[in-house]
């Protein structure tokens, strides 16, 4: 009897060496895809059975009820992380079972470019694929709304820079990253320059809200051509509000124009009292005209000593700075004699 339960224990024990030997020799084989690579969707809510149940369908693994039953019993399926995930050809089912456990899902990334409108980036975030669009049919101000940030304008609150996402993330997400990116960058640039004033008899400058500083950044950032200069053209901009001047500059006007400017600013433009044109209205206007990155904003907290109140563009990105108008004027027709008649550049003298 004892020898018979010996054999018996012998032969079970042979089985499952066998049966477990086997199954690791199916996890261990390599899987080849014809593309080089199979993408895997998993899904919001999906269940590790259903993963292994769409091995089946996409010819990868044939025996789902084994594949789960292993999953579970070796911790795979504890936390199964939605996204898509790249399996290279001639990875084993083990080693995807590996890259399902870590989680290590695809990512894409979507970069936008300082000095862009709130409305191209609604345009690029339409183009990009594997981004859910989920605020195609909403308008700017159900956005705003969205965001916790009902009344507010949507241009300028939106931090360029690159952001990585994984497929099934929404537009929404991405703009609310960069929203509140723009927010902590513009109360750390803000906090700093007022804790600096306090403490070291810095002296004050002409705005009188963080907001005023993002409209005065976004000036800058479409007047630089060169990073180098922003400081300089900030302490231009600065100098006329002090003074009680015009800031006359040209992209206040283009962006108060919007879609009805078609390459040059015309004589009438400049004339034409929209809220946006500097030409016109004094001091600030109203909104932002466009997406600032940090250095901006530091360069408005931050201009330069310069007390020039003029500059004009060189031809190669820079500009001249000048103290007065005699000295503008001399620069204008220096760089800018073979310019069309109709060229304004800014801030120039008053109409």
């Amino acid at each position: 009897m004892l020898r018979l339960l010996l054999l018996l224990a012998f032969l079970g024990c042979g089985v499952l060496w066998f049966g477990y030997t086997h199954v690791q020799s199916l996890f261990s084989k390599p899987l080849a895809f014809s593309g080089g690579t199979y993408a895997l969707d998993v899904l919001p809510g999906s269940s590790f059975g259903g993963v292994t149940r769409q091995f089946e369908r996409d010819g990868l693994f044939p025996y789902p009820r084994l594949l789960t039953f292993y999953g579970k019993y070796f911790g795979y399926s504890r936390s199964l992380k939605a996204g898509e995930y790249s399996i290279a050809s001639g990875s084993s089912m083990l080693d995807v079972l590996d890259i399902l456990k870590s989680g290590a899902v695809v990512y894409h990334q979507l970069t936008l470019l300082e000095g862009q409108t709130f409305r191209a980036f609604r345009l690029q975030l339409l183009d990009t694929q594997n981004l859910e669009h989920n605020i195609a049919e909403l308008s700017n101000e159900e956005v705003m709304e969205k965001l916790g940030a009902t009344g507010i304008h949507p241009e300028g609150q939106f931090y360029p820079d690159t952001y990585f996402f994984q497929k099934h993330d929404s537009d929404f997400d991405i703009l609310q990253r960069a929203y509140l990116r723009l927010q902590g960058v513009l109360e750390e640039e803000w906090r700093r320059r007022v804790k600096e004033e306090q403490n070291t008899g810095l002296e004050k400058l002409p705005y009188k809200t963080p907001y005023d500083v993002l409209i005065m950044a976004s000036i800058i950032e479409k007047e630089t051509g060169q990073p180098s200069e922003r400081a300089e053209i900030a302490a231009v901009f600065v100098q006329r509000l002090k003074k009680k001047m015009r800031l006359q500059t040209d992209p206040t006007v283009i962006y108060g124009l919007g879609e009805r400017y078609k390459g040059n600013i015309t004589k009438r433009h400049l004339r034409e009292k929209t809220p946006y044109n500097t030409y016109r209205i004094n001091g600030l206007p109203p909104t932002p005209i466009a997406s600032v990155g940090r250095p901006a904003i530091h360069a408005a907290l931050y201009p330069t000593t310069s007390t020039a109140l003029y500059f004009v563009a060189k031809g190669d990105g820079s500009h001249k700075f000048s103290k007065t108008l005699k000295e503008h004027q001399q620069a204008v027709r220096q760089y800018q004699w073979k310019r069309k008649a109709n060229y304004r550049s800014a801030p120039a003298s008053s109409l």
